[in-house]
């Protein structure tokens, strides 16, 4: 029965992880013809994460990178997604996000809810060399998609060439300095053709 019991947790969590598809992110997909969900985010980070790997510091663990990159949005099912250029109260969402935390992950067999959750948390504070990498590559797949939809949610928001340096680029350089100075010079040419 322990087995059963055990599936049965671990599908309530899957089926809870769904709900992920249905959160609406600021960015947009490639074509600008609808936004991003988290769901879409979450993988598409994670597959950022093993096609730059390379770029990653010699002690990251790429598989526990995609794994946080799998699971970090997880919250926003209940805690729903700030954009980084938005308006929002951080400890706020903060204690949103933990609460989630609690919940979501509190739906799994215990050993593994301790397990996730202690990725989730590691993700967070950003401080192993596995989180920060993760976090530089989580803030670059957003880039991207901005530039390729011709400016996405920065238009929205009112964003500069500085608010990017200073909100998104410090985190993408601690983790990822190469992928930065290449990001950074086509973020550059963005916004230089669009004055």
């Amino acid at each position: 029965m322990k087995h059963s019991s055990s599936l049965a947790q671990q599908f309530a969590f899957l089926e809870e992880a769904d709900r992920l598809k249905n959160i609406l992110r600021a960015t947009p997909i490639h074509d600008d013809s609808r936004p991003e969900n988290s769901g879409e985010h979450s993988w598409h980070v994670a597959l950022y994460a093993m096609v730059l790997a390379g770029h990653a510091a010699p002690e990251v663990r790429i598989d526990r990178v995609i794994k946080m990159l799998l699971l970090h949005d997880l919250v926003e099912i209940d805690a729903g997604d700030t954009p980084i250029h938005g308006d929002f109260d951080a400890a706020e969402q903060e204690a949103k996000e933990k609460l989630a935390a609690d919940r979501i992950f509190g739906l799994l067999p215990p050993a593994q809810a301790l397990e996730f959750r202690a990725l989730w948390d590691e993700f967070e504070a950003a401080e192993t060399p596995d989180a920060i990498f993760g976090k530089s590559i989580d803030r670059v797949q957003p880039l991207a998609l901005n530039m390729a939809s011709g400016g996405g949610s920065w238009r929205e928001y009112n964003v500069t060439l500085d608010q990017i340096d200073t909100r998104v680029g410090t985190k993408v350089a601690r983790g990822a300095p190469t992928v930065w100075t290449y990001i950074r010079a086509r973020v550059e040419h963005f916004f230089v053709t669009q004055d």
